[in-house]
């Protein structure tokens, strides 16, 4: 599958302090790939010299094969962190602006920009000025200036932001869209959950480095581990308690006879051996190895880098 996008090697430092140290990257056509890491991991450094705001120390960019130009900012749209929308300026004018400004024709951006007030629930709000939205609104406007002009690239940097659930969930589906149809998206987010439900591929970043690399899946069956979650409907108390002495379990929910409970596998033991075990002690109703999500698998791949 062809990359829209290839990092190689680049390296950023201000001053003594290192923020990029050999990152590559490559984002599929028409993928979601996500950026995560604490704050000052580098992500912001990353996308901003995608966009040409900073230069590299070392390394080099491509866009659609060719190395990064200046032409290829009309092909890239950018939503950063930071807002960046003239709050004295109406809803309507100010998009129009925006959107010639990614060379687009007046007549073109006025038919565009109906159909995403539409989309977005904006319209009544075509004529306020943008200091008068709520955040959750202005994020919204926002939004629409970084797709309008139909860019091939689109950056995300926390777009859920000051957004409520109605509208996490309204622009999550916007960006699904815009993966249907072909673009290729870059999603900075400290947001674990939106990562694993949108994004294709993810990219861990700690300290400079790129520490974690792959689809969620892949991240997630590589840190799992030897870990059950246990359904059980128990015989005799006492054997209950036998069990507990001899092995390691935790989060116990017991009513009456009946409990759930997870437990770690000892590495000398079987998985069958372990399956007798429940077995003696009650009936099992649910027998599953227990799958870390996201942000547990985010804050071990810190740690195990941190403690390398």
């Amino acid at each position: 599958m062809q990359h829209l996008l290839s990092i190689h090697h680049l390296e950023k430092s201000y001053g003594e302090k290192r923020v990029l140290h050999s990152f590559d990257l490559n984002l599929f056509r028409g993928h979601i790939h996500g950026l995560t890491g604490p704050n000052g991991a580098g992500k912001t450094t990353l996308i901003r010299i995608i966009n040409q705001i900073y230069k590299p120390d070392k390394g080099y960019v491509l866009f659609n094969g060719e190395k990064l130009l200046q032409k290829h900012i009309q092909q890239i749209g950018y939503m950063p962190e930071e807002r960046g929308l003239y709050t004295n300026m109406c809803v309507g004018e100010q998009l129009l602006y925006l959107g010639q400004l990614k060379g687009m024709h007046k007549q073109e951006v006025r038919k565009k920009l109906g159909i995403w007030l539409e989309c977005l629930d904006l319209e009544p709000w075509r004529d306020k000025k943008i200091n008068t939205l709520s955040k959750g609104m202005a994020q919204k406007v926002q939004f629409i200036a970084t797709v309008l002009h139909e860019p091939e690239l689109v950056i995300f940097d926390e777009p859920f932001s000051g957004l409520d659930p109605l509208n996490v969930n309204l622009i999550r589906q916007e960006i699904l869209t815009l993966k249907k149809k072909g673009h290729s998206i870059l999603l900075s987010t400290h947001r674990m959950e939106s990562a694993e439900g949108l994004c294709d591929e993810i990219s861990f970043i700690d300290r400079a480095h790129k520490i974690l690399e792959g689809t969620p899946v892949s991240i997630k069956n590589h840190f799992k581990e030897d870990r059950y979650g246990i359904q059980i409907e128990l015989r005799e108390q006492f054997l209950w308690e036998e069990f507990l002495r001899t092995h390691s379990v935790s989060e116990v929910k017991k009513h009456k006879n009946n409990c759930s409970f997870k437990i770690n596998k000892p590495k000398q033991t079987s998985t069958e051996d372990l399956l007798r075990s429940l077995m003696s002690i009650g009936n099992i109703r649910t027998f599953q190895q227990v799958v870390p999500t996201l942000e547990e698998v985010f804050l071990q791949a810190i740690k195990n880098s941190r403690n390398a």
